[in-house]
């Protein structure tokens, strides 16, 4: 079966450094850092106390009341940047067959805002008073669950979790859904809102997120020799996918085409990669195999750069082992200096910033770089942005558990 393509015809975010895509994006090539000291909880016992929180969102501007108390943040988030690729895309779904139309979200923790309020009205005022809504608002799906209803989608819907990876695979999932005939439209992305109390004091006690406490700003340093751990991040970020003769007859923007995806697993350890790199090397050789691409087509590399020890020094090495002497002419950067780390939004969010590379002709930097690290001796764009032509990006997410993917995008040329 000869397989259909797939192109990218619309795309959302809400972040910590802007509540649209394109607010975001100008933060971005500006090189602003979304990371401050927390204000939504107390943290003054936390060891970390800042994060890139999503900032100034206020849920009644975008839903009822009725409907705003029916999400969890993450949910809200999800939606509202699925709004906004929806409009960019120009898809009418009352001129379209539903049954065509589908929705793949992903996320890593879901609704804990939710689960962490409600256990504290079971505790404080007994389980009768803990709210109906709970169960729905927590759930991983939810995100899925509320476009299909809010866009009128009868195609296939769910959620999938896979740590870090989550959106990167739902939306590597949502392309093969297209690509073997079952739809023609679908919605795809991923939402976070994790940090709260106790997802913030899990990550403290794993020692995996930075301590820099005095210069939050400055916490973020993928690559960077002096990183001491990721910042954790709030957003969401979606993508619209079409069959490429669909969004031709409707005479649709083509942003970029969806052309390989590669996905693999570790196999071990539940929180650090292995050293040998090649988990991820074989989810990047997949998508370019899938792809049809050489190594030398790929011009741009937004790469999963967590500014944590092990992961930045690993990804690099797995770069440099597929794309061999052309890794020195790949141009690489980590947005998560900036948005810091979106856990499972993470991969939704940086594919929609390749998709911009490529239509924009601008390659985002990687802010905070001031030390290089032996181990880690690629071109990441330090600092600021960079005027090029990108024909061929890639956008690798790495997660706990081991989960390696990556997405391959190449421009649209008829």
């Amino acid at each position: 079966m000869t397989r259909r393509r797939v192109v990218i015809t619309g795309m959302g975010a809400v972040s910590p450094i802007g509540l649209d895509l394109p607010s975001t994006w100008a933060a971005l090539l500006r090189g602003d850092s979304g990371a401050a000291p927390i204000t939504h909880f107390d943290a003054s016992q936390h060891s970390t106390r800042f994060s890139c929180a999503v900032k100034d969102f206020d849920p009644l501007a975008y839903f009822d009341k009725t409907a705003a108390r029916r999400m969890d943040p993450y949910c809200q988030y999800q939606i509202v940047s699925a709004d906004e690729a929806m409009k960019n895309s120009g898809i009418d779904m009352s001129k379209e067959d539903p049954t065509r139309g589908g929705v793949i979200f992903g996320t890593g923790i879901g609704g804990i805002r939710e689960i962490e309020s409600q256990q504290l009205v079971m505790l404080e005022r007994g389980p009768r008073r803990v709210s109906p809504f709970f169960i729905p608002k927590l759930m991983s799906n939810a995100g899925a669950g509320q476009a299909s209803i809010r866009f009128g989608m009868q195609g296939t819907s769910f959620a999938t979790g896979s740590a870090c990876a989550s959106s990167s695979n739902a939306i590597g999932t949502a392309m093969r859904v297209i690509q073997y005939g079952e739809a023609e439209i679908m919605v795809t992305g991923g939402s976070e809102s994790a940090t709260t109390g106790l997802a913030l004091a899990g990550f403290c006690s794993m020692k995996a997120v930075s301590k820099r406490n005095d210069e939050p700003e400055r916490a973020s340093r993928p690559f960077d020799l002096d990183r001491d751990g990721f910042v954790m991040g709030d957003g969401a970020a979606t993508i619209v996918l079409e069959e490429l003769e669909h969004a031709k007859a409707r005479g649709a923007n083509i942003i970029a085409e969806l052309v390989g995806y590669g996905s693999t697993d570790d196999s071990f350890h539940i929180t650090a990669p292995a050293e040998d790199a090649m988990g991820p090397v074989r989810a990047i050789q997949q998508a370019l195999d899938d792809g049809g691409l050489n190594i030398e087509e790929v011009n741009y590399v937004n790469a999963h750069g967590t500014s944590t020890s092990l992961n930045d020094k690993v990804e690099s090495k797995a770069l440099r082992m597929v794309f061999k002497d052309h890794a020195d002419s790949l141009q690489v950067s980590s947005t998560k200096s900036m948005t810091g780390h979106l856990l499972g939004a993470s991969g939704a969010l940086e594919l929609a910033f390749s998709g911009l590379v490529i239509q924009a002709g601008v390659l985002p930097p990687t802010i905070n770089y001031e030390t290089p690290d032996p181990d880690c001796d690629l071109d990441y764009i330090p600092n600021e942005a960079r005027d090029g032509q990108v024909r061929v990006a890639i956008s690798n997410s790495l997660g706990f558990g081991g989960h390696n993917t990556c997405l391959a995008l190449r421009r649209f040329e008829g």
